[in-house]
């Protein structure tokens, strides 16, 4: 790696109102800016995120990678991490280091409701989306009654993971999931959208891709299905898919 390769791949931080610093990978370049957003207790340094770095500065486009508070390198404590909070750390990252310019939003699981929040926030700026494994309003179908009431009578759940540390979600970031549903009515983008799902996803179902199809005022929507991919969609078959997505949003904006 050059040196204005190792530069561009360096860890900034950005210190938020109070102080946390947000960890985060930005490299300069031709608008939109792509900007990837990962999935709840994930990082920047998952393939797919690094993936699309990757491709961007290859191809002279700008990019930003970003941790939550208390996720990642970030500063923080992840249990005191919401959805709302997350969602206004991604804008103040870009508001940071794209303040005028338009933006791609590039959400896998839980970053893909974020990357709708995201883009409901900065409407005007929104050149394109793309959800990989969305997961919009995932606090309510993603949770059984008893594990609901366990969240309000003991205000944490625990649960096994397939991808290292067990999944805790508080009772804070369920409340701000149900105050920032989605698929209840009309979301109010206009811009293209691709959803990227694999059908033999078993942490999001893939109808959750067709119902926030639906839901989306665009008429500039495709929804992907691979037949036989899962949750992750990180083979190099699914990361190519998705860098031909990414290509072809940037070709019309």
């Amino acid at each position: 790696m050059n040196q204005i390769a190792a530069d561009a791949a360096a860890i900034s931080f950005v210190p938020r109102a109070d102080g946390v610093r947000l960890a985060c990978r930005f490299v300069a370049g031709e608008g939109p800016l792509l900007l990837f957003l990962p999935g709840y207790m994930s990082d920047m340094e998952g393939g797919k995120a690094q993936a699309v770095f990757a491709h961007a500065r290859e191809t002279g486009r700008a990019c930003l990678l970003l941790d939550y508070s208390g996720c990642g390198a970030s500063e923080g404590r992840f249990e005191d991490g919401t959805l709302a909070i997350w969602r206004d750390d991604v804008l103040a990252l870009v508001d940071h280091f794209w303040p005028q310019g338009q933006i791609v939003p590039i959400g896998s699981s839980m970053g893909g409701w974020l990357a709708l929040l995201v883009a409901l926030a900065r409407a005007e700026r929104v050149a394109g989306l793309i959800g990989i494994a969305a997961a919009p309003d995932f606090t309510s179908w993603g949770f059984t009654e008893e594990q609901k009431k366990q969240l309000r009578e003991e205000g944490r759940i625990v649960e096994p993971s397939d991808y290292g540390d067990p999944y805790v979600t508080t009772l804070g970031f369920w409340e701000s999931g149900q105050a920032n549903q989605l698929l209840a009515g009309e979301i109010a983008l206009d811009c293209p959208v691709r959803l990227l799902h694999g059908q033999q996803d078993e942490v999001v179902p893939w109808q959750i891709a067709i119902r926030a199809a639906a839901c989306l005022r665009s008429a500039d929507i495709q929804t992907l299905l691979v037949k036989n991919g899962d949750h992750r969609l990180s083979r190099d078959g699914d990361i190519a898919l998705l860098l031909r997505l990414v290509d072809g949003l940037l070709e019309n904006a």
